[in-house]
């Protein structure tokens, strides 16, 4: 474990992009809660189209990784291709449910969330820990769509608080390895 945050902080990664990427995630994300709880059939497009977004920002992510790493782009965009392709398969049957009448608008959406939320998490194992965490993010919000009333305000209060633990992160890892930008 140790090993692979020294690897990850010698290596010359893009950073400040990678987190500029991994908050405006957050940001569609918010907007998508706010977007389904206005109009459920106008969120569950939302979700449909975030798994596009998603998927080609997390390319975007692991080919500017790919720049810094030397590895094969061509085999990590295939891997991620694969990955996201499977995921519009299951969030197309979610779109078969929902137009069936086994899912409500709502239910299609938080189905559609959580589909992306595993996603999201499993592309964190290849790509980063902010993926992990942006999936579990998800998760919890589709919980709090589900469990509490005022989820818009308590959805944006979990985002910034996975914002700024992650800026916290960040720097924790910068100071205590002795890694310095200035």
């Amino acid at each position: 474990m140790q090993n692979d945050i020294d690897d990850e902080l010698a290596t010359p990664r893009h950073i400040g992009l990678e987190e500029a990427v991994f908050i405006v995630l957050v940001i569609l994300s918010l907007l998508g809660i706010s977007i389904t709880d206005f109009s459920p059939h106008d969120g569950y497009g939302y979700w449909i189209m975030m798994v596009f977004v998603f998927a080609g920002l997390s390319i975007f992510v692991s080919w500017l990784q790919s720049k810094a790493n030397e590895d094969d782009i061509g085999i990590i965009v295939k891997a991620q291709a694969m990955h996201w392709l499977h995921t519009l398969i299951v969030v197309g049957a979610a779109f078969l449910l929902n137009k069936s009448g086994q899912l409500t608008d709502t239910g299609a959406s938080l189905v559609i969330l959580l589909i992306l939320a595993l996603t999201t998490m499993l592309d964190g194992y290849r790509i980063g820990w902010q993926f992990s965490l942006l999936g579990f993010f998800l998760a919890s919000c589709a919980i709090v769509v589900a469990y509490v009333e005022h989820f818009i305000l308590a959805s944006s209060g979990l985002g910034l608080l996975v914002v700024a633990g992650t800026f916290f992160w960040n720097y924790w890892l910068r100071k205590n390895s002795g890694f310095d930008d200035a």
